[in-house]
């Protein structure tokens, strides 16, 4: 008997071998042309982003050969096959709206897709702005000028349409072909975005350069790729001036679109786990405080801004003038904005809450960006902080230098994990809720009407065997014997009796808001205001990396200039990205 046991233990163990081995090669077999397709659509995107950038490089040294009429080509070639994927995708999605496609709730958010709306309309205003210059220098501009700004547009309307109506979609079909499809829109995006951050970081310079001829220097060589023929209007000088002052509009639509894009892509294939998503709701209430005080933040921006520009490159005194200036203002905000996420982070770290753990594509790229692009800024940093300690004269705005650059690291790496802990908290359950059983009949007309008398049924759901009847009010629970009795009988007969079964309404409360939830509503908000207003000065104009010279000295003219424009753009994008997440950090406190 023992040996016969052990014979049917082995052949069960045996059999549940077998099964294991053929389950993993199905799975297997399963994924491995789906890891497959993502590796090769990613290589492809990588290379024609290479491609571009190679592109672009060639064009700023002005290389033999090489001509803005060729890198026009190449992304108005990248963007009309964009646009032919996405027409297949939407006429595609279109005939099958009927059936059943999964969305993740996690991504593509009303209030992000609201934003990059509006960078998209400065957008297609700088296009019009393009068309116009176009036009007025026609006679010497090659034909690619004229085309890539009417390209531009209908990309630009087209994509919009396309993130707010696509931005949730799971794809679960032809996965090979959208991946493709996908990360050819990502990178055309991030080649658009450079292309952007290129031409508006010449402009910077050039204008820099300006004001160190002002100041004396000598030796410089200005890099304007002016007409060689005169304007047939009299309006080009209000386009060519215009367009550098929507540039920062135009760059950060195109990052935005790319990261929304991303998601997307890495979404394709993808199981995802049904949740009950707690929508977020923007409530203005209860943010008095953290609202002026950004907005004063706000307003002194703008002053400093203006101060700055005027008064910077005038003269060596007026020029040191506007940089102290600039320094004592953003050490202050820098000081604010340390100390209000340092209160948020001691509010949560009080708080006993799990953090979610899900493997949801769009918060992750949230993190990740955020670290990311604060890479840029804390080069910089770095850059000044060694440049004064190698410097061997001191000005007085280097004493002030100083201390901006030490902040402007700190202040990233804890509003970081401000910003991280919120996203990744679990969301709260809904609360001071009452279950309310009674016995219901449900009728054709969709109307749920009470067995027994009673008036307390709140206006919310009702969960009918794990059924979910909405929107049950006081006029749905009519009495029975306040009814004809030919009108009873018809309603019976067009019934479905439920009395084995049990309904609970939930009546839910509208809650107050607490100390803790208030003031980290006016902590979100004060960090939401305080980002927009300092993204403000370096995208238009105002980079006192450019203009202190101390760190040109230590490290060289070229060098510090070459480091400061590949790093502004991330730290400019920084600023921007922090503030959408702020404010879903201010809808989920």
């Amino acid at each position: 008997m023992t040996e016969e046991n052990k014979l049917d233990i082995l052949t069960v163990s045996d059999q549940q071998q077998k099964t294991e081995g053929k389950k993993l090669h199905f799975n297997l077999i399963r994924n491995y042309p789906q890891k497959n397709a993502e590796i090769l659509s990613s290589q492809y995107g990588f290379n024609i982003f290479l491609a571009g950038l190679l592109l672009m490089f060639a064009w700023a040294i002005h290389a033999v050969g090489i001509t803005d009429r060729d890198l026009l080509s190449y992304l108005i070639t990248l963007m009309l096959i964009q646009l032919i994927w996405m027409l297949w995708y939407i006429f595609r999605s279109q005939s099958l709206r009927r059936s059943i496609i999964e969305k993740d709730t996690d991504a593509g958010a009303r209030w992000l897709r609201c934003g990059i709306t509006l960078f998209a309309v400065i957008t297609l205003i700088l296009d019009s702005f393009k068309i116009g210059y176009y036009i007025g220098y026609s006679e010497c501009l090659s034909i690619s000028e004229g085309i890539f700004p009417v390209t531009h547009t209908v990309h630009t309307l087209l994509q919009v349409y396309f993130l707010w109506f696509h931005a949730k979609d799971v794809i679960q079909s032809f996965k090979t072909l959208e991946r493709f499809g996908l990360i050819h829109a990502v990178f055309t995006n991030l080649l658009l975005w450079a292309n952007g951050i290129l031409t508006e970081s010449k402009h910077q310079l050039n204008e820099h350069k300006e004001r160190l001829i002002t100041l004396g220097f000598s030796n410089i060589t200005m890099d304007h790729h002016t007409p060689e023929c005169n304007c047939t209007s009299n309006v080009c000088s209000i386009f060519s001036q215009g367009i550098y002052y929507l540039y920062p509009f135009t760059i950060e639509y195109h990052i935005l679109a790319s990261t929304m894009l991303y998601v997307l892509w890495k979404n394709i294939g993808r199981t995802v786990k049904h949740h009950q998503q707690q929508k977020i709701h923007f409530k203005f209430h209860g943010i008095t405080v953290g609202t002026i005080l950004g907005l004063i933040v706000l307003t002194t921006t703008v002053a400093v801004l203006v101060v700055y520009l005027i008064q910077i490159g005038r003269s060596k005194s007026k020029s040191e003038l506007a940089l102290n200036m600039f320094y004592i203002y953003a050490i202050t905000v820098l000081t604010l904005m340390c100390t209000s996420a340092i209160i948020g982070l001691i509010i949560y770290r009080m708080e006993n809450k799990s953090l979610d753990d899900s493997e949801s594509p769009a918060k992750k790229l949230d993190s990740d960006l955020l670290v990311g692009s604060s890479c840029g800024s804390w080069l910089i940093s770095w850059g000044s902080i060694l440049a004064i300690i190698c410097a061997e004269t001191y000005p007085d705005y280097t004493w002030y230098n100083l201390p901006y650059s030490i902040l402007v690291i700190i202040e990233k790496y804890i509003q970081n994990l401000f910003i991280i802990e919120c996203i990744h908290r679990k969301e709260e359950e809904a609360i001071d809720e009452k279950p309310i059983e009674r016995i219901y009949s449900v009728s054709t007309r969709s109307t749920l009407s009470l067995a027994s008398s009673s008036y307390d049924v709140f206006n919310e759901s009702v969960t009918i065997c794990n059924k979910e009847f909405p929107y049950i009010s006081n006029s749905d629970t009519a009495l029975g014997e306040e009814r004809g009795e030919e009108q009873k009988n018809q309603d019976n007969n067009n019934s479905i009796r439920l009395a084995p079964c049990t309904l609970s309404v939930y009546a839910t409360r509208p809650e107050k808001l607490s100390k803790k939830r208030r003031i980290l509503k006016n902590i979100a908000a004060f960090l939401f205001l305080c980002n927009i207003s300092l993204w403000i000065p370096p995208a238009f104009g105002c980079r006192p990396q450019y203009d202190n010279g101390l760190e040109e000295i230590v490290f060289g003219f070229e060098p510090w200039i070459t480091v400061v424009n590949l790093a502004m753009p991330f730290s400019i994008f920084y600023r921007m990205h922090s503030a959408s997440s702020l404010f879903e950090v201010y809808c989920k406190a």
